[in-house]
């Protein structure tokens, strides 16, 4: 997951669906919350304990040691990349992000590609047009948008096919951020991750609301989004000097990933 969480185009909800533990993370976020404090202030320990439990601690800790470990490794390899393969790179992660968009508009079932939804895809690709157009770097790399960023993209783990690297892309911090867990900037990562902690505790159960009552509108919008936002990485080969035409072998490289990784999602779910 965290090999994935740190590519953008990747979902690192996608690999957790393919390894079979999407839904005993999903859960054990959204256990997370005051019930042992409650018990421990009426002096209850062992239900205090229970409740505890019910956040499944040992496989959380588990988890985020791993991703946190391969932040680490590939901050450096990915750094390298941008820094050396700039054109190949951003071209790779194009096709990630389109086969992404397609991957995910997908889920839509035939019956509901209406009118309603084409309506909810075009707004998500003007909305993902104009804030890719926007200048990132105006945001500054400040502690509360650092803290802002990490609420927003840890909240994305929890949507389906969203990368929560690409909206740190889409905000001007992901090279930022790569070089903060490169150089281990302790105070930054902190920052970071707290965002991502309160945003998931915050936004998990309205997302999983909307996804469940809203679910066409939403997976509309959030293919539109993407494709919207792809103007970003279509500039940003453009200024490393180079065209998509030139770089298509990435391009389709990143296609074909995600087109393997949605075929193991669909033969593993199935249990074959």
């Amino acid at each position: 997951m965290g090999i994935c969480d740190i590519i953008p185009g990747v979902s690192g909800g996608t690999m957790a669906l393919i390894t079979g533990i999407y839904e005993r993370l999903v859960r054990a976020i959204g256990n997370i919350g005051p019930g042992p404090a409650k018990c421990l202030l009426k002096g209850d320990v062992e239900s205090a304990k229970k409740e505890f439990e019910n956040f499944d601690p040992l496989f959380l800790v588990v988890l985020v040691a791993g991703i946190g470990t391969s932040f680490i490794a590939m901050s450096r390899v990915i750094l390298v990349l941008l820094d050396e393969y700039a054109i190949q790179t951003f071209s790779f992660f194009f096709g990630l992000i389109v086969a992404s968009a397609v991957v995910l508009f997908l889920i839509i079932e035939k019956d509901s590609r209406n009118i309603r939804a084409a309506i909810f895809l075009v707004i998500g690709v003007a909305a993902g047009f104009l804030i890719a157009g926007l200048n990132p770097a105006s945001l500054g790399h400040s502690l509360p948008v650092l803290f802002l960023s990490g609420m927003a993209a840890l909240c994305a783990m929890i949507l389906p096919g969203i990368s929560g690297s690409y909206i740190m892309l889409v905000l001007g911090q992901y090279e930022y951020m790569l070089n903060v867990i490169k150089s281990f900037s302790i105070f930054e990562i902190i920052t970071y991750a707290a965002g991502g902690i309160i945003g998931l505790l915050l936004f998990s159960r309205l997302l999983k609301y909307l996804l469940k009552t809203h679910h066409t509108a939403m997976i509309a919008f959030l293919t539109g989004l993407m494709l919207g936002s792809v103007r970003l990485l279509f500039d940003k080969i453009n200024a490393a000097g180079g065209t998509i035409g030139s770089a298509w072998v990435y391009l389709l490289a990143g296609i074909i990933v995600i087109v393997a990784m949605e075929y193991a999602n669909r033969r593993f779910s199935k249990g074959t």
